[in-house]
């Protein structure tokens, strides 16, 4: 792989309960050396003690500083990493869901854009909530506590955003887990191949 060519990321994103975590930890597995990946800055924040809240002052400084989070992190493994592809659990537009107000305040908030934050990305890998096939969420993650129904609308959200992305790849929550890893593995080579 060469070096000079490695420019971007893959975000690993959707709804609680697709199943993004686990893949992610097998893709890294399946690609291990080619990539890096970056833990959900969310989790690291709402498990090192900073209480969930509905606070809309609360909300907007907790969602800042994921997004910052969130980019110092990428930015770290960039550093670390430069000859891997950087694969994130989760984007610096994941926020945008969990935002209390208007996508444009968000963006005022954080001094970007949309394309701004998508240039940063080479491809989405959007997996769908298990809740939207009826599934359930339940998850080892305590951090994760949405029902079934704030799932799909979080999902929506997620996917609101992240489906404007060029390089967008859904996978349908119908799909069977195993489908969900292999398309996910698909396309991390889609990309690795446009750097050989």
């Amino acid at each position: 792989m060469n070096i000079s060519n490695i420019k971007k990321r893959i975000v690993l994103t959707g709804g609680p309960g697709g199943g993004k975590t686990t893949a992610l930890d097998l893709i890294r597995r399946e690609f291990s050396g080619k990539i890096a990946s970056v833990p959900e800055a969310a989790t690291m924040i709402f498990s090192g003690g900073i209480e969930r809240s509905s606070d809309i002052q609360v909300l907007k400084a907790q969602q800042t500083a994921i997004y910052h989070l969130q980019k110092n992190l990428e930015d770290i493994q960039r550093a670390t990493h430069p000859e891997c592809l950087i694969l994130c659990d989760r984007g610096s537009l994941d926020g945008l869901a969990y935002w209390p107000g208007e996508q444009s305040d968000f963006f005022q908030k954080m001094n970007t854009s949309i394309e701004e934050e998508f240039a940063r990305y080479d491809a989405v890998i959007f997996f769908e909530t298990a809740a939207k096939s009826g599934e359930s969420i339940k998850s080892n993650n305590p951090i994760r506590n949405e029902s079934e129904q704030a799932a799909i609308e979080l999902d929506q959200k997620l996917q609101n955003v992240w489906s404007k992305h060029p390089n967008y790849n859904l996978v349908s929550s119908s799909e069977s887990f195993i489908k969900k890893v292999m398309f996910g593995i698909m396309t991390v080579e889609n990309v690795i191949e446009q750097y050989k």
